[in-house]
Parts: C-alpha cells; sequence; structure tokens
C-alpha cells in the first residue's frame, strides 16, 4: 500500500462490512437530552452526592447528640423530653439511608420519603419543645432550632438536582405553616395574637408578620437555590459531556493530539503546523484484499482487531504513536506528536518487533480462518517531517506530511518486490546507529529501484 493510494483523489481502503451507527441530530440545548453514556456518569455522579449527603446528615446528628450530651440542661424543663427519642430515631433513619446508599440508587420516592422524614422529625422536636417547658404552642415558635430547615434544605444542593432542593424547602415551608396553624388553634386562652413586636419577644402572643417572614424566607431561599442549582445543572451536564467527549476523543486519537485539541485556547486550524525531524512507519498486511474476499466478513474484522491489537502494542512499546489507519494500512510516527532525540532508532527497533510478533501470532490467525500465511510489510523513514493540521472548516485531521512519509510508504510496499519483511534506507539507519541503535540488519542492498521513488535507493533490509 503506498501512500498516493490514500490521498483523497482515491479513497483509503474501508473496513470490511460492520456498519458504524449513524448519529442522531442533537436535541436542543434546552432539552437537557444528553447520551446515554453521559446520563450514566451523571448518574454515578449524583449517586456519589446521595452518599455524601447521608454521610453530612449523619455526622450533624452526631455532632447534636454529643453536644445535647454535654451540655447542661435548659433550666425550666420540667416536662417530658423528646429529643434524645427524635435524636436516636433520626440517627437509625440516617444510618439506614447511608447503607442503602451503597446498595442500590436510591429511586426518587425514597428520596422523597427521606425529606419527609427529615422534616418531621425536626418539627417533631421543634414541636416538643412546649411540652418540655410546660408552655402554650406558641411557644415553639420562637425556638431557634427552627433555622435547622436551611440545613435540611442546603444539603439537597449537593446533589445539582433543584427539584429535591425545591421538595425540601416546600415541605420544610409546609411543616412550619402547619405548627403556626396548631398554635394558633389551641391554647388561646393563654396567648393571643399581637402587632407588638416587644411583647412577641417577651410573651406566648403570636406575632403573623413573623411567622409569614419565616415562611417567606424559607420560600425563598428554597427557590434561590432551585434557581441556582438548575443553572449549575445544565453548566454540570456541558462539563460532563466535554469530559465523556475529551475521553472519547483519546480512542481516536493519541492522548497528547487529544490533549492539544481540548486544551487549547482556540480550536487548532489548517493553517497552524509545525517543522520536525521525526520517523515514519508504514505496515501492510500482504494480499490482505484478496486473502479477506474468501472468508465472512465477521471474520475479517477479527482477524483485523488482532492484527492491529498486535502491532500497536509494539509500536507504542517502542514510544510511537499511531496516526491513522488506512484499512489493513497503519501509519505511526516517532517523534512527530512529541519531539524526541531517539526517534529513528525507536521505530527501526519497533518494525523488527512488530514483524516478530506477527510471526508469533500467525498461527492463531490462520486458526481463525485466515486463508494462506498472515504476513506483514513494514518501512521505516526518517526525516523532517510536517506535523499539524489539514483540512477545511468542519472536516479536519491531525497529522504529518512530507517526504519522509512519502519514502516510508514505497518502502512499505517494496517489500513485496525485495521479498523481505521490513525495510528502511541507509540514511536513516544511520541516524539510527547516531542514536543508539544496536539491533542489527540482515542485508544492506545499495542503489535499488524501488517504485514510486523515480532514483535508485539504498536499501538496509531490517527482516
Amino acid at each position: 500500500m503506498s501512500l498516493t493510494e490514500a490521498m483523497p483523489a482515491t479513497p483509503p481502503p474501508v473496513l470490511p462490512a460492520a456498519p458504524f451507527p449513524v448519529p442522531t441530530p442533537a436535541a436542543p440545548r434546552g432539552a437537557m437530552v444528553v447520551p446515554a453514556r453521559v446520563q450514566s456518569e451523571i448518574n454515578r455522579r449524583e449517586a456519589a452526592a446521595e452518599r455524601l449527603i447521608g454521610w453530612v446528615q449523619l455526622a450533624l446528628v452526631l455532632f447534636f447528640a454529643t453536644l445535647y450530651s454535654i451540655a447542661p440542661r435548659a433550666e425550666g424543663g420540667s416536662g417530658s423530653n423528646f429529643v434524645p427519642m427524635t435524636l436516636a430515631a433520626y440517627f437509625l433513619f440516617t444510618l439506614f439511608r447511608l447503607i442503602l446508599s451503597y446498595r442500590i440508587i436510591l429511586p426518587a420516592w425514597f428520596l422523597v420519603l427521606s425529606i419527609i422524614v427529615d422534616v418531621a422529625l425536626l418539627c417533631g422536636l421543634i414541636f416538643s419543645f412546649h411540652i418540655q417547658y410546660a408552655q402554650p404552642a406558641a411557644f415553639y415558635l420562637k425556638a431557634p432550632t427552627m433555622i435547622y430547615f436551611f440545613i435540611f434544605i442546603s444539603l439537597r444542593a449537593l446533589r445539582f438536582d433543584p427539584r429535591f432542593v425545591l421538595i425540601a424547602g416546600l415541605i420544610s415551608a409546609t411543616g412550619w405553616v402547619c405548627m403556626v396553624a396548631y398554635a394558633l388553634l389551641t391554647d388561646m386562652g393563654e396567648m393571643r395574637i399581637t402587632r407588638n413586636y416587644v411583647e412577641y419577644l417577651t410573651s406566648n402572643s403570636i406575632l403573623i408578620g413573623a411567622e409569614i417572614d419565616k415562611s417567606l424566607t424559607l420560600i425563598s431561599v428554597t427557590l434561590i437555590l432551585s434557581f441556582a442549582l438548575y443553572r449549575a445543572r445544565a453548566v454540570l451536564f456541558d462539563a460532563i459531556t466535554s469530559h465523556n467527549a475529551a475521553a472519547d476523543l483519546s480512542q481516536f486519537f493519541e492522548p497528547e493530539v487529544a490533549n492539544r485539541i481540548t486544551g487549547a485556547d482556540t480550536l487548532p486550524s489548517a493553517t497552524q503546523s509545525e517543522t520536525r525531524d521525526a520517523a515514519i512507519l508504514f505496515v501492510d498486511v500482504r494480499s490482505f484484499t484478496a486473502s479477506a474476499e474468501q472468508i465472512p466478513a465477521e471474520r475479517v474484522m477479527r482477524v483485523l482487531t488482532v492484527y492491529q491489537q498486535v502491532a500497536i502494542s509494539q509500536i507504542q512499546a517502542h514510544n510511537g504513536r499511531i496516526d491513522k489507519f488506512m484499512g489493513d494500512g497503519i501509519l505511526a510516527t516517532f517523534g512527530a506528536v512529541e519531539p524526541t532525540t531517539t526517534y529513528a532508532a525507536d521505530a527501526i527497533a519497533a518494525a523488527t518487533a512488530v514483524v516478530r510478533a506477527m510471526d508469533a501470532v500467525e498461527a492463531e490467525v490462520i486458526a481463525m480462518g485466515w486463508p494462506g500465511p498472515f504476513k506483514t510489510g513494514v518501512g521505516v523513514a526518517a526525516g523532517p517531517v510536517t506535523v499539524g493540521v489539514v483540512g477545511a472548516e468542519g472536516r479536519l485531521e491531525f497529522t504529518v506530511i512530507g517526504n519522509s512519509v512519502n519514502l516510508a510508504s514505497k518502502l512499505e510496499n517494496a517489500n513485496k518486490a525485495q521479498n523481505t519483511r521490513a525495510l528502511t534506507e541507509a540514511e536513516t539507519y544511520q541516524t539510527a546507529l547516531a542514536q543508539g541503535y544496536s539491533g542489527g540488519v540482515l542485508e544492506e542492498r545499495p542503489q535499488r529501484m524501488i517504485g514510486g521513488a523515480g532514483h535508485p535507493v539504498d536499501l538496509v533490509v531490517l527482516a
């Protein structure tokens, strides 16, 4: 396979069969529709957030239990004390919920039930104050414990789901309104509604405006947090989508290339390029097309997968980077994406390693149904190459171009005429020796004509 065969004028070989899924049109941005794998990642993070909420709640109940046990009891509390029972019940429920969160993904109905339990226990604790201190029901309306409602509401913000913040806020506000209504409808002989703020603070009178303020504050904080989370959730979806896209991109590009694309301040364009010394390696399967026509497409794909995995592992083990796949051909670079001082030595070592690795799996490939021997040809050339982006708006490709790329392709193709497995040329070989290569060669063949070169080339047989 020559490089000219891979140029746009003649499309590169197409991998056999295996239809590639066609992406569906993107949904409108406001619809918050994301791919299933991205939604799976979001669900995983939300499950982790739910466990974090459980740990925070457990820490809070242990803190308040410790504080209650070591602090002296407030004077005047001669009635029944429900605080220990409330804290114990809340501790058990929180512990159960936390353990369950590690076993399953908590369903939405259970999360709503958890919020109801949180608010009910807090309301019960506040309600018990007027019994504990033998005061009218209006007494508990002045309890500072009411501010714990805000803790329960804000905890739900850890999940980045505004629905549960909204639910927690509405249930909290409803619970408080019910407690205010109970205070208004009972024991009115011992208390009264007032508009005097001093009297409200120094007696068991009820100031309607103060209770409205508390309820409105609960609702306002809930709405503000919900709106903030709604906006933050859109950012979170975009961030996770971008993160997954970058991870997916690394499956199609070398990590350095993917990082260069995703980490750039501006999207790379076709005008951006660099010139550096590098080595190019071509690998191709001998008589691939003719052999592939004799067996089912599915079997061809399995053979191709084995071949590519083996070849790639050897290339990467010698510091090579995969530039592209062209049917059964592989184009790899050494020192092009990231400059190195051993690019030629690495490329020649990789070439011989690929040949040995292919020989080691030949029996396995034949056992899979491949007709005849499974041999590969490898060509290596080194020199200045241009590294950058080619293409036009809407379709860009990161690649290498230069005489060394063309020569490596011609050397790979020359293996057929030279009856060899891996070839390089004398200048590349001398560069590799200067860079520390000590693997030796099979033969030197000076002044040989190879297809497409137009002039004699000093060949070095590697395998």
